[in-house]
Order: C-alpha cells, then structure tokens, then sequence
C-alpha cells in the first residue's frame, strides 16, 4: 500500500493503519529503535510505542513521507528511552559515543534554546550535508542519525574501520569549521 493510502487511513481512523504501517515499516523502525538502544527487547517496545504515537499525532499532521515520519518518532523515542536508561550513567554503550563524537562540533548549552535558534542550526547542518558527496553524506547520517556502529559502516561501504573513522572525525571536523564561520560559537 502506498503512504498516502496508509495516511488516508490514519485520518479515517481506520485500525488497518496500524497494520499497513508495521507491514511496510516495522524492519526500518526496528534497525533505528536497534542502533540505538542494543536490544531486540527494548527496540520491539519502543516500535509498539513509535505506532502509538503515529495513531495519536495523525491526524492533526499528515506527514509528506511516511518512513521519514516514523523514522523520526523512533529516533527520538528511542533517545528518550536511552537517556532515561542512563539517566545517572555516563559514558558506555554505542550511542553515548556517537553523542560525544558528535558533540566535539555541535554541543548544547544545557538552557533551553530558543526554538529559532534550534531551528537554524537544524538548517545549517542540512546545509553542509548537502556539500557532501553523496557517499559521505550516507556515512555521516549511518553513524549520526542511525547510530550505526563504525564496523557496520565500514562492512556496508567496503571501508575498514579506520578510514570510516578518520572520514567521519574529518566530517566532524568540516562540519565544526562550517558552523564556526556561519557564527556559531562553538
């Protein structure tokens, strides 16, 4: 079933949504909820609640792409889920390293930002991945958006392990110079 007809459905109120939704979507949903998170047990509960969400949000929203509505839910339930799994922990597992990795260019001052400025930033990075070949922009979102670890790159690329990482500390890198000269204060 094609998106539109599946979001039809969500506005209609029609719980084969649901269904049509985990048909097409439920491996996407459970590699990004897995990537970050590192369990089948946890990723499957935090797909159940991505459904959940989507039924509760469409409508109002009727989202131009589908997969990258859901992606987006799951991404950041998922996140919730790690940040209250190690709410007094630091510094283990995948996905704190993708954060610190990520954080060396692109860090929070811990107050609650102003949704514009979110919103800038937001855009200044999409446009310096759109600087990016096509290959290095896949990287950068693999390890930064998916939380896919550096081995599964480089075996998903045909890259070792240490040209992945050195592309993606010059990614880092690059990315830091081009906020820097845009204003950020980094």
């Amino acid at each position: 079933m094609e998106d539109q007809e599946i979001i039809n459905l969500y506005w209609e109120r029609n719980s084969n949504a649901l269904q049509e939704t985990a048909s097409k979507y439920d491996g996407y949903c459970k590699a990004i909820a897995k990537n970050i998170l590192g369990s089948n047990e946890d990723a499957e509960e935090c797909v159940n609640d991505t459904y959940l969400r989507t039924w509760n949000s469409i409508p109002p929203n009727r989202p131009t792409k589908l997969s990258v509505y859901l992606g987006k839910i799951t991404r950041n339930l998922s996140f919730d889920r790690v940040r209250h799994r190690h709410a007094h922990k630091r510094g283990d597992g995948e996905i704190q390293l993708v954060l610190e990795e990520l954080g060396q260019c692109v860090s929070g001052t811990g107050s609650a930002e102003q949704e514009v400025e979110r919103k800038e930033l937001v855009r200044a990075i999409n446009d310096f991945l759109d600087t990016l070949s096509q290959e290095k922009c896949k990287i950068f979102l693999c390890r930064y958006w998916y939380a896919i670890p550096v081995s599964e790159i480089a075996a998903r690329f045909g890259m070792t392990r240490g040209n992945v990482s050195v592309t993606l500390n010059r990614l880092r890198g690059k990315l830091k110079q081009y906020l820097i000269e845009r204003g950020y204060d980094l």
